[in-house]
């Protein structure tokens, strides 16, 4: 029977099986097409660049025997990458480069000799010049599960992350958004959750980034004309974490490419874990077909804690570090900034700093002054309920009109006014913000953030009340 090359890479496939894990096989020779076979030379089609590179760096030897098998000792092995050139034009052109000049290959076609090589992978986390081959989780192990203290603000959150980390890719939590405003804790689970998969699962590739360094590393693959090397890279990894994701919004190409990769992952099994400061449906200038993706897993919000949680997290943190506080003093800090953790426990530092530094005792006093300081010079965002308040007062009735289901046009238009600030000044998702204001869904308050909008521009009486209201919320 004659050989082609579609039965010596068969043969190939079920040796390279054999000796070498399942997950491996999938990723890296599953995708692998055999193309020609010329006397003893066997043309076989890898994605990309990169893929080759890594195939030569882990993969050339369990290759040298299986082919030596099929064609004898005189084998050689002749890599076509699929690659585009500088003006995206996705044809493929070919010249053979010796291999001795690799590092410089801008073609498509490779004839490699079956020695162990090392070439240099293109990992965007690897600095130019600098060898690495294993891609580092960039993940922080001091934000892990242990002091990620539980409570009603992020219970669903927190529980779903735990999932997450037992079954990575065989949860229904696939992707996992976790959302909610400032400080509240949204990288520190997302790390968390990585921390505790890289434990219990070290085989596992995790990548930790942000959105933004995301972007630039896309840009610059780009501007260096290996997208496809950028593309495939990210889908190798078995745990994918982006934070503050609603940084993609305006950029279609990172996003276009995001899709690219969130596809291969989903459809392979791997997990996807986001994070951002808001939910998907109040996301602008993402594309649809992202954020549907968005929504195929779970969206867990996180809030700002309440009083107990607080103090938990303080003492938590005052035991982690070794420093002993009394009671009345920690409940004071906590009943006092309510904002988010990140505030929290930047006035417990400063408390303890003042404290040694000046060499004076902590008190209730040197409390205070420390968190009225703080408070002063922290930016504090308003809550809801103030928000009711303040434009109930100011049309002359109470919270409880403000939010019922009347159709009377002044308190209609209270109730949307209530609404289009609740947006302005917070970073509650529209559906929280319905649901805050008499128990309305999330199009009903983006349909009363545009009314506003329009009647502003059109009524002039009602632009008086907007300026009057933005003036006693910005106090």
């Amino acid at each position: 029977m004659t050989k082609t090359a579609e039965s010596v890479w068969s043969d190939c496939l079920s040796f390279i099986q054999d000796n070498i894990q399942p997950q491996a096989y999938k990723t890296w020779f599953e995708p692998i097409k055999a193309v020609k076979l010329t006397d003893n030379a066997l043309s076989i089609q890898v994605p990309s660049k990169f893929f080759y590179e890594w195939l030569e760096e882990h993969y050339v030897k369990v290759l040298k025997v299986a082919l030596t098998k099929e064609l004898g000792e005189n084998a050689r092995l002749v890599y076509i990458i699929k690659m585009e050139n500088t003006y995206g034009n996705k044809q493929p052109f070919t010249e053979k480069i010796p291999s001795s000049n690799r590092s410089n290959v801008k073609a498509q076609e490779v004839d490699v000799p079956l020695k162990n090589k090392s070439p240099e992978l293109k990992n965007p986390f690897v600095i130019p010049g600098i060898r690495n081959v294993k891609i580092e989780s960039q993940l922080n192990p001091s934000y892990n599960f242990e002091n990620f203290l539980e409570g009603d603000a992020n219970r669903l959150a927190r529980s779903a992350g735990l999932a997450v980390a037992n079954k990575p890719g065989g949860t229904s939590f696939n992707p996992l958004l976790i959302f909610g405003g400032v400080g509240l804790g949204k990288t520190h689970l997302a790390h968390a959750i990585g921390v505790e998969i890289k434990d219990k699962y070290p085989e596992k590739t995790v990548l930790y980034i942000s959105a933004e360094k995301f972007t630039q590393q896309y840009i610059e693959s780009v501007k260096k004309n290996n997208r496809n090397d950028f593309i495939h890279f990210y889908q190798i990894v078995d745990v994918l974490i982006i934070d503050d994701v609603q940084f993609l919004s305006g950029k279609t190409g990172t996003q276009d490419v995001f899709f690219h990769i969130f596809n291969h992952l989903h459809q392979n099994g791997k997990q996807v874990i986001l994070t951002s400061d808001k939910a998907p449906v109040d996301m602008q200038d993402i594309e649809q077909r992202l954020l549907s993706r968005f929504k195929w897993g779970l969206s867990a919000e996180l809030q700002k804690p309440d009083f107990e949680t607080r103090v938990s997290i303080l003492r938590n943190m005052l035991y982690r570090d070794g420093v002993e506080m009394p009671d009345d003093i920690v409940e004071y800090v906590a009943k006092n900034i309510k904002t988010n953790v990140r505030e929290l426990e930047g006035a417990i530092i400063s408390l303890i700093a003042q404290s040694s530094f000046n060499k004076k005792e902590v008190t209730l006093d040197l409390a205070k002054q420390i968190v009225e300081k703080f408070v002063k010079n922290t930016k504090r965002e308003v809550s809801i309920d103030y928000i009711q308040k303040v434009v109930s007062d100011y049309f002359q009735m109470d919270v409880a009109t403000l939010q019922s289901k009347t159709r009377k046009r002044h308190i209609v238009q209270a109730r949307q006014l209530a609404m289009f600030f609740a947006k302005k000044f917070t970073k509650a998702s529209l559906a929280s913000i319905g649901s805050q204001i008499g128990k309305r869904d999330h199009a009903t308050v983006l349909h009363a953030c545009k009314t506003v909008d329009n009647l502003t521009a059109t009524d002039k009486q009602f632009r008086k009340y907007v300026e009057d209201l933005s003036k006693k919320l910005s106090l």
